[in-house]
């Protein structure tokens, strides 16, 4: 994995805190089940216990969920995190309306988020800790955590240009 830096520097005060934003209101239709994907088990634990559970590594001062589909279903699945804060999307219009739904959560505060998915039970504490290390060591405004993988069919591209992420293309469009 990878972590690749925006250009445009943010100031030391607005670098004080971290916020938590997890995404978590997709259907998830490719899995064929009636259940969020979110709350589909990886070893006994829904998935985005496991996001959770990584995130908890950099101390947040908040986090919040965004839940859209079935929102209950998944807030009653973390109902034993009652400092969980979350916002609705309806509709579900993609992942930069998602993030626009957190901006309540967040007023008057400062800081840095950190925009995580739901459904990558797989993210390492360390993976999170390196991206907030070199993002503030870069006085980024973004920074991305993104992977080569040997067959990407699913997935997203990511254009660089000198090393720099230049567009995000979508599978259909690559």
């Amino acid at each position: 994995m990878s972590v690749v830096n925006g250009s445009v520097p943010q100031t030391s005060s607005t670098m004080s805190q971290t916020h938590i934003v997890i995404l978590a209101a997709g259907q998830g239709t490719r899995m064929k089940s009636a259940l969020p994907k979110v709350l589909h088990e990886i070893s006994g634990k829904p998935m985005i216990a496991r996001v959770l559970q990584a995130a908890m590594a950099l101390s947040p001062e908040t986090v919040s969920v965004i839940v859209g589909h079935k929102a209950d279903l998944v807030r009653s699945a973390l109902a034993d995190m009652p400092s969980l804060r979350f916002a609705v999307q309806e509709p579900q219009l993609g992942t930069g309306h998602a993030l626009q739904q957190a901006e309540p959560l967040l007023a008057g505060r400062s800081g840095t988020v950190v925009l995580l998915s739901g459904d990558v039970p797989l993210l390492r504490q360390e993976t999170l800790r390196s991206l907030l290390a070199t993002h503030m060591a870069a006085g980024a405004a973004a920074t991305v955590v993104t992977a080569v993988v040997d067959q990407p069919y699913g997935y997203g591209r990511i254009v660089r240009h000198e090393g720099r992420i230049a567009q995000i293309v979508e599978e259909k469009d690559a």
